[in-house]
């Protein structure tokens, strides 16, 4: 794989308008001389907490704590990896990417791969040509039309048609100097198992392009337009390129749209998730048909971690879903399902019943857990005692990791009214014998983590650390004063907090150039540094700074006096004497702050 210089991953840095990039997933207002602030990409939130320092192209959010740089943000927000990230910003700012010094055959690799993406793009334009432009595809036009998909979200998605004839493809391809043995490796053509000649694998076929997260063609998923050319779905072959496990239809277009919602619909088929975007849904991909695999459910949990599952209500889609949750299993997700009427899918609901039904239904999804009891309940027999036994017995392992919530009393109660028996028997008969003492039994993990829902990984920041880094901001935003308030602090005695203390020490060498340095595994002190960056954007004034920079000593000398009453040893009256200095001064440093009009402190 080509690795890319350090001097190109600069240019494109440099290149970068963190504005405009950051722009193009939440609304930004300027809330200081450096600094933006809006509403959170990464979590839902009413009240803006998300800063961007635009001149140090890093982005901080008080909420969740998300942080990073231009790169960081791409990779979050379109679920690719550094390389890819770098890759998209390289196209978006206009920047040509050098290449470090390639093993010659990797370097051979790499060529070969772009030259097979080349030509299936290629493919791709000509089939979009076709549906548009040929009579004979006039008949895959009105079928697309009669299922309600309009020519602008068809070209969207590069829906296109491949012709009758056994050779155009293969024709075009020669033309364009692709090799034969280009055409087999895409998949694209195929031999004659009578004389070995070559001829167009996909005919007479709807095509629909499967592209990557940069929405590069990879292959293609192809619809029969005749009830005698088995089969009705054909893929592209598995191959170097393309896997269809690993891939979800329309998550380069989709991702943006799942992010800003907190959550990504999943349906089945391609026509589905054409319909469901048309109707504004625009966080919806597909899995083409298949079970959910792990690889999808990756990519899926980059994108949100709400995932509304609208499957088909058919014995086959039901299996999905629990094969869903198995593969959910232990993943911080939150899995849902989306209701859907017995064999109607999304799109033909969409037709039906219009695009804000369609809405309103995603609204009133229910947890997965929920939808399992339920399913279960429906396949047993309640009306005997056998029947009732053979349904607990089944439930039981739903429950078996449940944790006690009101989810849990919730699905008590359903099997309860269900099988005529009281809530504290089915807790009873529920509970696993290893743990009768259990006020409940529990689930699955899979239906449990389900169940849950996210978690947050950040907690809250005390006052104390709050303090620490207002001043370390504060040294960022004047780092001429910063610099000699902090070679005057102690670092052991001042800063109580082990992080705070290893960006104060990085910051006396780094001052002007925070970012400089930072070890690329040490991301929890990058972060922090990306928070400091935003928060300086709003340089306050020397006598702010004063205030802070003496909240700190205020607090080291509140420590040693609770040290020295905690252990009994030694008189604290030279402490406490200290402290009231201390403390006065302090005093007198927020009225002169508070008269030059600099606001509010995060202090007393």
């Amino acid at each position: 794989m080509a690795r890319y210089t350090a001097e190109s991953k600069e240019l494109v840095r440099d290149a970068v308008d963190m504005e405009e990039l950051v722009s193009s997933r939440t609304e930004l207002r300027r809330a200081g001389v450096n600094r933006l602030q809006g509403l959170c990409p990464f979590h839902d939130e009413r009240t803006p907490s998300f800063g961007v320092n635009p001149a140090e192209k890093l982005y901080y959010c008080f909420g969740c704590q998300a942080s990073g740089d231009p790169f960081t943000f791409v990779m979050e927000t379109e679920g690719v990896d550094f390389k890819g990230a770098l890759e998209l910003l390289a196209d978006r700012y206009n920047v040509r990417l050098e290449t470090e010094a390639e093993d010659p055959r990797d370097a051979e690799r790499r060529r070969r791969r772009e030259r097979l993406l080349e030509l299936l793009d290629r493919t791709a334009s000509y089939y979009e040509r076709v549906l548009w432009e040929a009579e004979e595809a006039a008949r895959a036009r009105d079928y697309l039309a009669a299922r309600g998909l309009t020519e602008p979200i068809l070209r969207e998605f590069r829906v296109g048609y491949a012709p009758s004839a056994w050779d155009r493809v293969l024709l075009a391809s020669r033309r364009g100097g692709f090799s034969e043995a280009e055409l087999y490796e895409t998949g694209l053509a195929q031999r004659s198992k009578r004389d070995q000649k070559p001829y167009d694998r996909f005919r007479e076929r709807i095509m629909f392009p499967l592209a990557d997260g940069r929405g590069r063609v990879l292959g293609f998923g192809a619809r029969a337009m005749r009830d005698n050319q088995p089969p009705k779905y054909l893929n592209t072959a598995e191959g170097d390129l393309f896997h269809k496990g690993r891939e979800l239809y329309g998550a380069h277009l989709a991702r943006a749209h799942a992010t800003r919602a907190g959550s990504v619909i999943v349906c089945e088929g391609y026509t589905d998730v054409l319909a469901m975007h048309q109707a504004g849904l625009r966080h919806t991909v597909g899995i083409m048909g298949t079970a959910l695999t792990e690889p999808q459910m990756v990519e899926l949990g980059r994108m949100a971690s709400r995932i509304e599952l609208a499957l088909d209500a058919d014995a086959a889609g039901q299996r999905a879903m629990a094969r869903a949750a198995r593969v959910a299993e232990g993943r911080k997700l939150e899995l849902r399902v989306v209701a859907l009427p017995p064999g109607q899918d999304p799109a033909e609901l969409v037709g039906a019943e219009g695009g804000e039904a369609m809405t309103e239904r995603v609204s009133r999804s229910m947890p997965f857990v929920l939808f399992h009891v339920d399913r279960l309940l429906s396949t047993g027999d309640p009306d005997s005692p056998e029947g009732r036994d053979r349904l607990l017995e089944a439930l039981r392992p739903v429950f078996h990791s449940l944790p006690a919530s009101a989810m849990q009393q919730e699905l008590v109660r359903r099997v309860a009214g269900r099988l005529a028996l009281s809530d504290a028997l089915v807790v009873s008969m529920l509970s696993d014998a290893k743990s009768a003492g259990s006020s409940a039994g529990n689930g699955d993990s899979a239906t449990a983590g389900s169940a849950r829902g996210p978690t947050s990984t950040h907690g809250q920041v005390d006052r104390r650390v709050q303090t620490e880094r207002a001043f370390l901001a504060l040294c960022i935003a004047r780092p001429g004063d910063g610099r000699r308030a902090l070679l005057g602090l102690s670092l052991e005695e001042h800063f109580s907090d082990p992080l705070c203390r290893r960006a104060a020490a990085h910051l006396r060498e780094h001052l002007e150039s925070p970012r400089e340095g930072l070890d690329d595994d040490d991301t929890e002190l990058a972060a922090l540094i990306a928070e400091l960056v935003v928060r300086a954007g709003e340089p306050g004034t020397p006598g702010l700074m004063e205030v802070e920079r003496l909240q700190l000593m205020l607090a080291r000398v509140d420590r040693q006096i609770a040290a020295a009453l905690a252990s009994g040893e030694g008189d604290v009256s030279e402490l406490a004497e200290e402290r009231e200095k201390v403390r006065a001064l302090l005093d007198d440093a927020v009225d002169r702050t508070m008269q030059e009009g600099a606001g509010s402190t995060s202090a007393i």
